[in-house]
């Protein structure tokens, strides 16, 4: 489980990989919201490096996107279609709480937009 990130004028990147279960999510919920803090008004977590999304791992996205919505900003997903990721998201509902792109480049265009 590793995240990361990077930073582009008023864009935050952030990259989620290994699997977002119970270990992984608690490995690396404490950072998201940390990373999703940040006074960078668009945010983009990259999934597209995640094996295996849990309920608690898209319940940390969704209080991310939540948090980030309350300060002004707008937080996208981008996910692999077709991918176990993107099955869960899409069987959650999260894709209508969070708008989701299956590329980087749609993504951060829709978060600065």
């Amino acid at each position: 489980m590793s995240i990361s990130h990077e930073d582009s004028g008023d864009l935050r990147r952030i990259v989620i990989s290994g699997r977002l279960d119970v270990e992984g999510t608690d490995s690396v919920a404490t950072q998201l919201v940390e990373l999703a803090q940040a006074p960078k008004k668009a945010i983009v977590v990259d999934l597209s490096s995640l094996k295996f999304l849990a309920s608690i791992g898209i319940r940390a996205l969704i209080e991310s996107a939540k948090a980030v919505k309350a300060r002004g900003g707008k937080m996208v997903l981008v996910a692999k279609a077709g991918s176990t990721v993107m099955m869960s998201i899409k069987a959650t509902g999260t894709d209508q709480l969070v708008p989701v792109f299956g590329s980087s480049s749609d993504a951060e265009k829709a978060a600065v937009a």
